[in-house]
């Protein structure tokens, strides 16, 4: 018998390099306004992050710990203890939520590994995901990762009133969560304080998730990376404190956002003892461990007092009122920020409605960078006129940036 040769084997159809799970997630939107900023030198209000550095003490800690060799090697897989100490204590101080630190608590790198992790240790492929919608954009990736599906529930524009003045923000509806639920969903994932919307669930929302997730026996993880900057009278109030859910919700927690040092990305999961073990199982191969040193630094960043918080809180405060004038003098319709550090605005009243196109003409037409809200929406026609500004930056430059957007339109 003749063996075959390869010129007779079937011919395989030709396949692209990617995994088709990911084939609809290109390069980021905050990749790309990042360049464009750099290519037009425009102030960058795209991207969150800082632009200047947290607390000097807190750096110096990073700086001892590298210099007494402390995470200089690979620290223990769940994070050095000092850390998952200081992060029970932070939980148990702030919200009188009790973690033991050996066996609840996780640190990653970053909140993002937090929320990969947390998403492919806990789904099975088909599982359904109800995920608020807009959202961040790694959550989508992160699903399609894991294999499952996602469903998202649309946070709507609505106009109310405050002390006699329209109140406009984004609310949650929910019926239509409850309505989003069904056999096949998993997990509900939930972010507030909101990023990109800026809206903060209330205790009356928070509650009827939870009721919700305790009917439908479903997993809860909640993205509380802004915990530390809700503004007026909004209050954070996690969803592990409320009934049923310490024993179902994986809360995922940052330093980046709350210090003010986000490259060194040092995130973390506190959660029940079987739930931190998926998420660890997870975990442990994608990054394995990171950010040793800066892990000590926060540790000491945890333990700051109270006044450091109330100072980081009531200075963003003045940047977010500083910058929402700035927009609405501009002509921008201005939605209202109860937490986090972007306003989101409405283009149409500029004679917009493709925030995309606008965010692309932004850089040459005001010399500043912003980011189409559109992106983070499945139904990307819900999106499509809102456009998200940071104001995580110095007084000066946003001083600046409301100067030019004034003078551009």
């Amino acid at each position: 018998m003749t063996a075959m040769t390869s010129s007779s084997s079937p011919a395989r159809p030709p396949r692209p390099p990617l995994n088709r799970r990911l084939a609809e997630f290109g390069t980021t939107i905050f990749a790309e306004m990042s360049a464009l900023a750099l290519q037009t030198g425009s102030i960058n209000l795209g991207q969150g992050f800082p632009d200047t550095d947290g607390p000097e003490e807190i750096r110096e800690a990073a700086v001892r710990a590298l210099r007494d060799g402390r995470g200089n090697q690979y620290p223990p897989g769940p994070g050095v203890p000092e850390l998952r100490t200081a992060i029970a204590d932070h939980q148990r101080r702030r919200y009188g939520l009790a973690f033991d630190p050996d066996t609840e608590v996780l640190v990653t790198a970053g909140a993002t590994e937090a929320i990969a992790a947390a998403l492919l240790g806990l789904l099975e492929p088909g599982d359904e995901v109800v995920a608020l919608e807009p959202y961040y954009d790694s959550y989508a990736a992160c699903i399609a990762m894991a294999g499952g599906t996602r469903v998202p529930v649309t946070l709507r524009p609505s106009e109310g009133s405050r002390d006699g003045v329209a109140d406009r923000r984004f609310r949650l509806d929910l019926d239509e969560l409850r309505n989003a639920v069904t056999d096949r969903t998993r997990l509900l994932l939930i972010n507030t304080p909101h990023n990109p919307t800026g809206t903060v669930l209330t205790r009356e929302e928070l509650t009827a998730i939870a009721e919700l997730a305790v009917e439908r026996d479903l997993l809860v993880v909640t993205d509380e990376v802004y915990e530390h900057l809700v503004f007026d009278e909004a209050e954070h109030l996690p969803l592990a404190t409320f009934p049923g859910m310490r024993e179902r919700t994986v809360t995922i927690g940052s330093a980046g956002k709350t210090f003010s040092f986000t490259g060194w990305k040092v995130g973390w999961v506190t959660a029940a003892p079987a739930l931190v073990t998926a998420v660890r199982s997870a975990k442990q191969y994608l990054t394995y461990v990171a950010s040793g040193p800066f892990q000590y630094a926060v540790a000491e960043a945890l333990a700051l007092p109270d006044s450091y918080f109330e100072a980081f809180r009531a200075d963003m405060l003045a940047k977010r009122d500083l910058l929402a004038t700035g927009l609405s003098d501009a002509g921008f319709e201005v939605f209202r920020t109860a937490g986090t550090y972007f306003v989101t605005t409405d283009i149409r009243p500029l004679g917009e409605s493709d925030g995309f196109a606008f965010c692309r003409a932004l850089p040459e037409r005001a010399g500043v960078v912003a980011i189409p809200n559109a992106v983070f929406y499945d139904h990307r026609e819900a999106g499509a006129p809102f456009v998200r500004f940071a104001f995580c930056k110095r007084t000066e430059v946003l001083e600046e940036a409301a100067k030019r957007l004034k003078s551009a339109f």
